[in-house]
């Protein structure tokens, strides 16, 4: 139900940032927020940045998709990939480009939304320090976040590091984002599905969870390469095996939990859906001997390249901006 009648054209960026600004996340390490020329943060001696875009009518559609949820899967999607470097998350820059007709209300539930899930995101939140605003031609919408995060001493975990005889495994769930966006496709209704694996999967397409704390945690359990899982475990995988100069030997037996655990969604294209769903934003890391608590080894390290199932060589799967 729409509330606020207002569209961005009925206002000024000014009164729109003035309404903007009290629902986003400050934080201890933000001496200067937002509204001056630019914020003022407190880093460490090693900083790692992070972009990330997305576009109405490609990375999500407001049929299914509140306000709230693509400012979450947004910051989701860029705090991951600090997270796959090893580090911890503490700031992101929002812009918006929206076509003027684009109603406030839409605006202030995504700031929102936005504010909630920063507020969420580890121990002490991470910062909303500023960002754009901008117009853009009739029925446009883009929104793009820059993310910031301190090493806090440790060395980044590159995907180039994976050794021959480390282990492969992954932190988080595989196939959910995937089978949720499928199911959407196929008309399923995000309001009405009963409890259960289907309402779970869609409920991570839509605002997916990533493991961010354990970023860190694997750099300092000496993971040897990683990345998150944003365009499906294939196509990533081959990006760590291509950096690497390695073969990643993936196996059925360690992927079959994964398999099992949305077959009640999919059906017979769970598998399909482990090994290409993108969005997942999960972590992939390898390690060079026992993998820590909550890494599940989904194979091993061989020398070689590419990507294996069973020993079958896999294409690169997945998802792809351009291609699709």
């Amino acid at each position: 139900m729409v509330t606020d009648p207002r569209t961005l054209a009925d206002v000024s960026e000014g009164a729109l940032l003035a309404e903007i600004f009290p629902l986003l996340q400050g934080g201890p390490g933000m001496p200067v927020g937002p509204g001056d020329d630019a914020a003022v943060l407190a880093t460490g001696p090693a900083s790692v940045v992070t972009t990330d875009s997305m576009v109405r009518g490609l990375d999500w559609l407001d049929e299914w998709s509140t306000p709230a949820d693509v400012a979450t899967k947004l910051l989701t999607q860029n705090l991951a990939d600090v997270a796959a470097m090893g580090a911890t998350p503490t700031a992101v820059l929002v812009s918006l480009m929206a076509d003027p007709q684009v109603p406030v209300e839409w605006v202030l539930e995504f700031a929102r939304g936005l504010g909630e899930s920063a507020r969420l995101s580890g121990p002490q939140g991470v910062a909303v320090a500023g960002g754009d605003l901008s117009s853009a031609p009739p029925g446009v919408l883009v929104l793009s976040m820059t993310a910031l995060g301190d090493m806090d001493g440790r060395n980044p975990v590159l995907r180039g590091g994976a050794r021959p005889g480390d282990v492969v495994t992954v932190y988080g769930t595989l196939g959910r984002s995937g089978a949720g966006l499928a199911m959407l496709l196929g008309g399923a209704d995000p309001g009405s599905q009963p409890p259960g694996i289907r309402t779970e999967c869609i409920a991570h397409h839509l605002r997916p969870v990533a493991p961010i704390p354990e970023g860190a945690h694997a750099a300092d359990a000496g993971a040897t390469s990683m990345i998150d899982v944003s365009d499906g475990l294939l196509r990533d995988g081959h990006r760590i095996a291509e950096a690497s100069g390695v073969r990643l030997a993936l196996t059925s037996e360690g992927l079959e939990p994964h398999v099992r655990s949305i077959a009640g969604a999919v059906g017979d294209d769970a598998l399909d859906q482990v090994l290409t769903g993108g969005e997942e934003h999960s972590l992939l890391a390898t390690f060079p001997g026992e993998p820590p608590r909550g890494w599940w080894p989904i194979g091993r390290v061989e020398e070689g390249a590419g990507v294996t199932l069973d020993g079958e060589p896999q294409q690169p799967r997945g998802w792809d901006h351009f291609s699709g």
